[in-house]
């Protein structure tokens, strides 16, 4: 699908017709990619480097130029993060009671026996008591290790908790437990389990707390006799124990652990490492050394590497617009607009690509990496587009790269080819700007694809990688078309490029110029619509711009407007006026047609490609029915006078592109078929055979690029088309009598 620029016009090329075509210029371009290129990857290949020393003010702000951990900052994050687990505690059963039980069963026990004087019992108990607790809690400990529910360093921390937190009976009260009575410890005992029942419900770190609480609730109890409540405070206090441990071993697990959920801290892709005026610490010069971003020696190995990545792209381009058939094989101008949209695509991804040193993973896919490609194609050629779409990709796994151990993403890559295969295949031959945006919905849903494949294959995406990913490659595909249709025009305007969608737009039958046509000239309007026809048919069968030619064929005759009377199609029940005035004055008016028409074109500021087909479409060619009336005038008249052949041509100039020619051609053929009143088969081949060989006998296509092949190709598209077009009027051979073949003259 090649797209078609201005032609230049006259007879000589002009300088911009020789700039378009130089071959210094064509490598001054090459050279121009290879500078973009180069400069673009710079600092994404080649960290620049500083010369910084320490305790001294950085001159210039400094960006990571790749993602690195900073190692203080992560640090600091897991301390903050293990310091806000809180201490793991147990909570341990208990049965206290069963220390109070104890301790009222040795009481009646020696206080029944008379054999036992005071003093004895005071010293028992002196050392009776406080052993009871003791070997509770070796008991006790005993089988909570045969259990095996806790670690070692938590049974260890119980028992010593039990052991200091053991409660010491006043020396006044082993003087008063020998005085009770056996109904004193009934009533005694039966207190003294229910408080100790009651307080050993909560939670104690410390049995302290509890044991202020014992006064209280002993006085509230059914006990009356002073000796007997102040005993059950001891009794209750010293059974009282602590149940709730901490437990060390589960605590620095659980740090550890929280210190290994939390995520490395991240110098992001182009964060400011240091500012401006900033003194450069200790620290400050260590990370830059982190990032070899200090000018210790120069290695020229990455410039060197770099450097031949350029070259191999610069190559890739060079040989496929050298081997390839396309237009911009020697159109410089076309090369220009090459490089400038390779030029804001790698601006858009470079826009992109400061973004990730935001909280957002995977940004990278909102770059409008296809929007190049979507340019390339609709503006250039679909061939070229896969080139560059390839080109593209690898430059996108370079730039949105954050690992310093690898040249180039391949997630990154892998995506941007794949939306940039989708906006080929969505906008081969497109014909409205409305597909442009059918395209980037496209994109979007193949570039969530092809994360989604990612996700599927690689087990570190996260659902947050996940999520993150597609919304960036569902926005990325809208803004890609959204740019596209806003560049377009531009482009347009500025290279006079005239893309497919901008053609269609042009062969929209209501616009002012084609309604005017239709409306003063309907013989006209239906005839260009049949050269139309023709001359795409034509035109595709020998590679040239059919499109092009179909809507240049719509207003090549529109200077035809001015005098639509004068034109022959346009007679309808009518004298022809040309009967009645001087050849030289037809002559005048029918070769002012294509000027007329240029300047009408112009007024309304249809691109220069469509004004070159309405001036170039006659050529030079000769007005043979004026020039031959004016010559039997001149002889009938017998004075003589000369008739130049000169004075009855076109002005021109002749055909500058295939598609002016055949536009031309096509005009010519159709007029002549037109005038034949039951066309053959051979009559129609016999005429546009003729009519080509007298235009290229004439010199007619002496300054476009057809070939004799490309000739005889046009010639049997235009049968074919013909045959089509009259089928129903035509007689084959073996039913019709011979006749001599009519002739025709546009």
């Amino acid at each position: 699908m090649t797209r078609n620029e201005p032609s230049a016009t006259g007879n000589s090329p002009s300088r911009f017709s020789q700039w378009k075509t130089s071959p210094v210029i064509r490598y001054l371009l090459l050279l121009g990619f290879a500078l973009l290129f180069y400069f673009s990857l710079l600092n994404e290949v080649v960290p620049e480097t500083y010369d910084i020393q320490p305790n001294k003010v950085s001159e210039k702000t400094i960006y990571a130029p790749y993602q690195e951990e900073n190692s203080l900052a992560t640090e600091k994050a897991k301390e903050e993060a293990a310091s806000r687990i809180q201490p793991v505690y147990k909570i341990v059963s208990i049965k206290n009671e069963q220390i109070v039980e104890t301790i009222f069963d040795k009481l009646e026990q020696n206080n029944t026996d008379p054999e036992m004087t005071f003093d004895v019992r005071v010293d028992l108990y002196r050392n009776l008591l406080p052993a009871i607790y003791t070997d509770y809690v070796e008991r006790f400990m005993k089988t909570l290790r045969a259990a095996g529910n806790y670690n070692d360093t938590l049974m260890n921390e119980i028992e010593k908790q039990l052991l200091e937190q053991q409660y010491k009976f006043s020396e006044e009260s082993y003087y008063k437990f020998p005085r009770l009575t056996k109904d004193d410890l009934t009533a005694m005992e039966t207190v003294a389990k229910d408080i100790v029942n009651r307080l050993m419900n909560d939670p104690l770190v410390e049995a302290q707390s509890a044991r202020a609480k014992v006064t209280e609730m002993v006085n509230s109890s059914t006990l009356t006799k002073n000796t007997a409540r102040e005993l059950v405070q001891e009794i209750v206090r010293f059974a009282l124990t602590p149940n709730k441990f901490y437990d060390a071993k589960e605590t620095d697990q659980a740090r550890a652990q929280a210190r290994e959920n939390t995520k490395p801290v991240l110098f992001g892709k182009n964060d400011v490492l240091v500012y401006k005026g900033e003194m450069i610490t200790e620290e400050t010069y260590q990370r830059l050394k982190t990032f070899n971003l200090l000018k210790d020696k120069t290695d020229f190995r990455p410039h060197l590497g770099l450097a031949l990545l350029v070259a191999l792209f610069v190559l890739v381009i060079f040989m496929f617009i050298r081997q390839s058939k396309l237009s911009i094989r020697n159109n410089n101008s076309q090369l220009v607009m090459l490089l400038l949209i390779f030029f804001l695509n790698i601006i858009g991804m470079k826009i992109v690509s400061l973004g990730q040193n935001l909280e957002y993973p995977h940004i990278g896919y909102l770059a409008p990496v296809a929007m190049g490609t979507m340019l390339v194609i609709v503006l250039l050629d679909a061939p070229l587009a896969y080139v560059s779409s390839i080109i593209f990709s690898l430059m996108s796994g370079i730039i949105f790269s954050v690992d310093q151990d690898r040249l180039m993403d391949y997630r990154y890559l892998f995506v941007s080819l794949i939306v940039s295969f989708a906006a080929i295949f969505s906008l081969h031959k497109a014909s409205q700007r409305i597909t442009i945006l059918k395209a980037g919905i496209m994109i979007s849903v193949f570039g969530c694809l092809g994360i989604v494949t990612q996700a599927l294959l690689d087990n570190r995406f996260t659902m947050t990688d996940l999520s993150y990913g597609l919304s960036f490659a569902a926005v990325g595909g809208i803004i890609s078309a959204i740019l596209v249709i806003g560049i377009m025009p531009f482009f347009e305007m500025a290279f006079g490029i005239l893309s497919p969608l901008k053609l269609v737009e042009l062969s929209n039958p209501n616009l002012p110029l084609l309604r005017k046509l239709l409306t003063e000239a309907p013989g006209t309007y239906h005839h260009s619509v049949m050269v139309g026809n023709l001359s795409e048919a034509a035109a595709e069968a020998v590679g040239a711009n059919g499109l092009l030619c179909r809507v240049g064929s719509y207003y090549h005759d529109m200077g035809k407007t001015k005098r639509p009377s004068y034109y022959i199609e346009n007679q309808m029940n009518m004298d022809n006026p040309h009967d009645s005035i001087e050849p030289s004055l037809s002559k005048a008016i029918i070769t002012a047609h294509p000027r007329d028409g240029v300047e009408m074109l112009k007024e309304h500021n249809l691109p220069k490609a469509i004004r070159d087909i309405a001036e170039q479409h006659h050529g030079t060619t000769l007005l043979k029915y004026f020039y031959y009336k004016a010559v039997k005038q001149a002889e009938e008249s017998g004075e003589g006078k000369v008739v130049e052949e000169s004075e009855y041509r076109y002005p021109g100039p002749k055909a500058q592109s295939k598609e002016a020619a055949i536009v031309g051609i096509s005009d010519c053929v159709e007029a002549a078929v037109r005038s034949l009143r039951s066309p053959t088969i051979e009559q129609i081949d016999s005429m546009v055979r003729k009519i080509i060989k007298d235009r290229l006998d004439d010199g007619q296509f002496d300054e476009c690029d057809l070939t004799i092949k490309d000739l005889d190709t046009i010639a049997k598209a235009l049968k074919e088309t013909l045959l089509g077009i009259f089928h129903a009027r035509i007689e084959y051979p073996g039913d019709l009598p011979k006749n001599n073949d009519s002739k025709g003259e546009s």
